[in-house]
């Protein structure tokens, strides 16, 4: 596979001249509020790191050492005049982003997307890299919905959008660093919020709420097109879709219902499972952990009265129940999960003051949440 990224002289990927992070200035800056995806991850050092946006740029934290407790953060890192970020991460563990920058007014402007790349735990962000427009002509040149992102088995990176006839363009990288053009994959009457992720193998997953119920989209095989699958017939909260791999290879997808009834659940070979939680906003959040010795799959999510909501199940057995409790305080965005390097769940949300809140599992304590961080 070809390289994507320069490297320095030790062979640990190097930053492009002009990259960097402004971390004093950012020790006042209040975050507005998450990235869209999975904004807490793991990097290839086991260190998490949490995204959001404010300050006009990203803001960072990063856990000073491998399962903490002590982080580092807020840094900034530029992203000047973007807005809709979003973030994936593939099998690498390079974490890419994307966002969207608007010029003109909204009916008559032009939307362009640009990427970038972070590719090692506390370093600096690489420059943003433009993709153009959606479309050439000015007249649709203002089309175009937020970005999501995933990342292949190759470390190519996949940003789709809702486009301007509702359905759904992706851009990806090919082998060389460069690319590809935008790809029409079809689709109809798509909700700008649409959900991306990717498997252990790298294979591509995309959701995309809409009036007509749930369309997907995958590739087969790590590094092949991505093909329309079999569209679920129920309809999904606009951005509340989160696709997780419960075992390997298969993927079940989370959403709240349209109607406000709680969460669901679909998983080739068992249908859509209701999993109760209530009337909820945003996305919903979901990691595989261990729980009393059990792989169990955690979700979470932004109740109505804006505090979080957790629960667990065996993974796989959502006939054994789970039980929805309210933890924390009001948070104006979605949660997220992940494991940290000692096994433990790590639960984190964005506090209405703009501050991120962190809470870690307990040692042998169940689904028992530590006190909460305020970073």
């Amino acid at each position: 596979m070809a390289r994507r990224s320069r490297r320095g002289a030790n062979g640990s990927p190097g930053q492009p001249s002009g990259a960097s992070g402004d971390p004093a200035g950012a020790r006042h800056t209040a975050a507005a509020g998450p990235l869209t995806g999975r904004w807490l991850l793991t990097g290839k050092d086991g260190r998490l790191t949490a995204y959001a946006y404010g300050g006009g740029g990203l803001l960072r934290w990063t856990e000073s050492t491998p399962g903490g407790p002590g982080w580092t953060g807020p840094d900034l890192l530029p992203a000047e005049g973007l807005t809709d970020l979003a973030v994936g991460q593939g099998p690498d563990g390079y974490a890419h982003f994307a966002g969207r920058r608007r010029t003109g007014t909204a009916d008559a402007g032009t939307v362009t997307y640009h990427h970038a790349v972070q590719y090692q735990s506390g370093r600096p962000l690489g420059p943003w890299e433009s993709l153009g427009t959606l479309y050439q002509r000015p007249e649709t040149s203002h089309r175009g919905g937020p970005p999501a992102v995933a990342v292949d088995a190759q470390g190519a990176p996949h940003l789709f959008v809702r486009n301007a006839g509702r359905g759904v363009h992706v851009r990806r990288q090919d082998g060389k660093g460069g690319w590809q053009p935008w790809e029409d994959l079809r689709g109809s009457k798509a909700f700008e919020g649409i959900g991306a992720d990717s498997t252990a193998d790298g294979r591509v997953w995309l959701a995309a709420p809409g009036e007509k119920g749930l369309s997907r989209w995958t590739q087969r095989t790590p590094g092949g097109p991505v093909e329309r699958a079999e569209d679920l017939p129920y309809l999904a909260r606009d951005g509340s879709v989160r696709t997780l791999e419960t075992s390997p290879g298969r993927v079940t997808h989370f959403w709240h219902a349209a109607d406000g009834s709680g969460v669901f659940a679909h998983r080739d070979g068992a249908g859509v499972l209701a999993l109760g939680g209530g009337p909820a906003v945003g996305a919903v959040a979901a990691v595989r952990a261990v729980v009393d010795g059990y792989d169990c799959t955690v979700l979470a999510h932004r109740g109505a009265n804006g505090r979080t909501a957790l629960a667990a199940y065996p993974t796989e057995h959502e006939a054994a129940g789970l039980w929805w409790t309210e933890i924390g305080e009001e948070c104006p965005g979605s949660p997220a999960l992940a494991v940290d390097a000692r096994g433990l769940l790590v639960i984190a949300c964005v506090s209405a003051r703009g501050e991120l809140l962190v809470s870690r599992q307990k040692d042998g304590s169940g689904l028992s949440m530590g006190r909460w961080q305020r970073l």
